[in-house]
Order: structure tokens, then sequence, then C-alpha cells
């Protein structure tokens, strides 16, 4: 094989590749070697088919077979030998090719730039601990428990708001039982009316061996549909009335959490609170360090990777918005792509790889977040190969950056949960500022476009409808 590279300077380059017929007839034997064995042809016994016949029969499909393999491997070959990175497919044009000739093409192929990343070790971050008062977890421990009540039966008790009233029933309508209208051991804590509305209040000093009538409008959303908004009565049968007691915090409340005694549960939930703010403070961290990667100098962004960028930022929007923001578009795919390129760079530098094991435990980690639809989240990433990769392409990134991490200069900050809260807040709001500049940016941009059209304005008009033209070659 023999390769000529043309356009040295630019990312545009021709690879001009030449392949001898020897090469290409050597591809071809074996090929016919490896088919002789599957063919079966009247007069002759399996394996024995002489390759003058086979050339005869199958001829044209093996020969097109072996033209993919030799454009393939010929191809990769001679981008890895010259070093090359390709930015998206290259594309190929044959000059020369055939049965018993010799193959010749030309592989045009935007090179990646080159890019520095030792600076990435210059870099400087902000590397936040929080930490946790004593207060705070206890706050968070009597809030649980306040959401989980606890009550304790009280057989002479009337029914308050707030107690808890356990009761058997059946309801009718027009004197009519109805499908669903039954319903044992039902509990309701009164007053939050969470049953049907006004059936709370009717409960109101009952006591246990109680039988009260209870009367309620069926809901919209009632099943039997010709029943809905027609007034049901309510046998009700009082089992039970349970006052709230206050719930006691100690090893037994903690234990009924998962804990091993309080001052585990203690522990697991300060570890809980600093982790929620962790992860936020650690996006920030990511952030600085990708604002500081868009600083990088690389002399020039292949072109078709950043029209492929803007294609997606401008997904789903119509033909003139996109074009009225197209410049910004432009200036954003620019630092996506730089990001990319130091990102990946850095990444090879160092051999950093995405185990199958740390791609499943990613899933498993989406899989606990989204509880109930577990079947659904291992089905998209089994039924879709791109979602697979993206996930895989997310882990990379996260290695990547928390390797840059290590590797830069971090300013290691201990802060409280308000100051925590007041960092987070900035960010937001500074956020919001930046998108409402774009947008105003954008704005006055169209508006500028809007008052320049002046119609009595002839000599700009024709000016505005001069296009320079350049000549494109033919391959």
């Amino acid at each position: 094989m023999k390769v000529t590279v043309e356009n040295k300077k630019g990312l545009n380059k021709d690879l001009k590749i030449f392949i001898d017929k020897k090469t290409i007839n050597s591809y071809m034997d074996k090929k016919y070697e490896e088919i002789k064995s599957t063919v079966n042809l009247k007069g002759f016994r399996p394996g024995k088919v002489p390759k003058e016949i086979l050339k005869r029969q199958f001829g044209k499909a093996v020969f097109s077979e072996v033209l993919d393999k030799v454009l393939k491997d010929t191809s990769t070959k001679a981008l890895e030998e010259n070093k090359i990175k390709p930015a998206g497919q290259p594309k190929l044009d044959l000059k020369t090719y055939g049965e018993d000739k010799d193959l010749e093409y030309v592989l045009s192929v935007t090179e990646l730039p080159k890019v520095e990343v030792k600076s990435i070790e210059n870099i400087k971050f902000d590397q936040y601990t929080v930490k946790i008062d004593e207060k705070e977890t206890d706050k968070r421990i009597n809030d649980i428990a306040k959401n989980q009540p606890n009550f304790k039966e009280d057989p002479q008790a009337k029914a308050k708001n707030g107690d808890l009233v356990v009761f058997d029933y059946t309801a009718t309508v027009d004197e009519k039982t109805f499908k669903g209208g039954e319903g044992k051991n039902t509990q309701l804590t009164l007053g939050k009316d969470l049953f049907l509305k006004g059936f709370d209040k009717q409960l109101i000093g009952v006591k246990k061996g109680d039988e009260k009538i209870v009367e309620a409008i069926l809901p919209e959303n009632f099943p039997e549909k010709e029943l809905v908004n027609k007034k049901a009565k309510f046998n009700c049968k009082v089992t039970a009335v349970k006052n709230p007691e206050e719930v006691k915090i100690n090893d037994d409340f903690a234990k009924n959490l998962g804990a091993k005694d309080l001052n585990d549960l203690k522990s697991l939930i300060t570890k809980q609170i600093n982790d929620e703010y962790k992860n936020s403070l650690d996006r920030l961290a990511k952030n600085q360090i990708l604002k500081e990667i868009e600083k990088f100098k690389i002399n020039e962004i292949p072109e078709n990777l950043i029209e492929e960028e803007v294609k997606i930022l401008s997904q789903g929007m119509s033909e003139e918005d996109a074009k009225k923001s197209r410049k910004n578009f432009e200036e954003v795919a620019k630092k996506r792509i730089k990001v990319g390129l130091v990102l990946n760079e850095f990444g090879e530098q160092n051999k950093i790889k995405v185990s199958e094991q740390e791609l499943q435990t990613e899933i498993q980690k989406q899989i606990r977040m989204m509880p109930g639809q577990e079947k659904m989240v291992m089905d998209f990433y089994q039924k879709n190969p791109s979602g697979l990769a993206s996930l895989r392409g997310t882990v990379y990134e996260e290695k990547i950056i928390n390797l840059i991490k290590d590797k830069a200069k971090s300013n290691k900050k201990e802060i409280t949960k308000d100051e925590a809260e007041k960092i987070l807040k900035q960010s937001q709001n500074q956020e919001f500022d930046n998108k409402n500049n774009i947008e105003n940016k954008e704005e006055k941009k169209s508006s500028k476009k809007v008052a320049a059209k002046k119609p009595t304005d002839k000599k700009a008009k024709s000016k505005s409808t001069i296009k320079k033209t350049k000549k494109v070659s033919k391959k």
C-alpha cells in the first residue's frame, strides 16, 4: 500500500491510496477459499469446486465484498500510520478499481486539531465541603418524626380532628348497593379530608362501637361513571378511635428507619444532608473547570463539527428562528466542541476507559432513582444502543472531570449549610442573568436588522443582493 498525504497545513486532507493488483488478488483468493467449503454445485464434491467455476458463478459478489473489506482495512491503516484522527466520516472517491486491477482511491478527511492539555494542571477551581451542624441533623430527624405520626387506641375517646378513626362501611345510592361500596378496616386521620369531601367532619364525636350514617357526593373520578356526582350514604361501624401520640426519638425509632441505633441514624442523616449539597457544589466545581477549558486556544475547529452541533442546538426551531440565532449557536457550538476535544484528548492521554461494570453500576443508579419503572429503564438501554452509548459518554466525562480535579489546583473550602445555600443561589441567579443577557442580545440584533431595512434606500438594497461565489471542484 502506498499513501500520499496532500494539504498538510490545514485540517482538510486528501490521502491518495494505491494498492497493487497482487494484494487485491490475494484478498480474492482468500475469499474464494472461504466460500469453497460452503458451495454445493452439481458435479463437484463439497470443497472441490475449481476457483474458475467459482469466479464465473460468484465473481461480482465476491469482488464487491472484497472491495469493501480492502477499503475499510486500508483506509483505517492509512489514517493510523499518518496519525490522523478524523472529525466525522471521511469521504471516499474511487479512481481505479476492478478484478485483476490495481486499486486507487482518494480519502478526503477533516482532521481533528491538535490539542494541548498540559495547562489543565494550572486550572483553578473551588472545592467545597459542607460542615453540617448537629442542630441541622436533629431538625431533619424531628421533621421525619412529625411525618410518621404514632397513634394509641383509646376505647372511651370521642373522635376529634387529628385522631385516627378505624371503621367498616357499606354504601348505597338511592338505597341500592354498588360496586366498590364496601370497605373493611378503613383508616382516616380526621381533619385531612382525604377520603371524600366533607366525610371527616361527620365522624367527629364518634367512639368505638358507634354506627354512623355519613353522606357524601361521589367524585368526578369515581370508577362507576353512572354514579358520579350522586349522593351516597355510608353506614359506618367504628371499630377503633386512636389518639395521636408524640413519636419518641430513640433507638427503637431509629431501628424502624433501618439504622442500628439513634447515633447511627444521626450519622446517616448528616451524610444525607452533606451529599445533597455536595452533588450541587460538585457541579459548580465542574462548571468552573469547563469554563476554564473554554479559554484554551485551538487554532481551528472543523466546520463539519460546528455544523453538526448547530443542528442539534436548533432542533425543534423554525427555519427563521434558527437563522436568527445562527451566530449565537455557532459561538456556543465552538465552545462545546473545544471542551469536548480537550476532555477527550486528556482522557486518551491518561488512558481512561469505561468498564462494563461501571456502566452497569450507572444503570443501577438510574433504576434506584425511578422506583416502579425498573423494567422500563432496563428495556430502554437494552433496546437503544445510542442511549447506552450516551450513558457511557456521561460516565467517561465524569471520570475525566474527577481526574482533572485530582491534577488541577483546587481551592479547598469548608463552609456551613447556610453558606452553601448562598453560593448555590448566587450561581442560579448568575445562570439566569446570563440567559437573559443572551436573549436580550438576540432581540437587539433582530431589531437592528429590522430598522436597517428601509424601502427607500435602493443603494443599500442593491448592495445586499450581491453574493460572492466560489468555484467548487468536483471529484
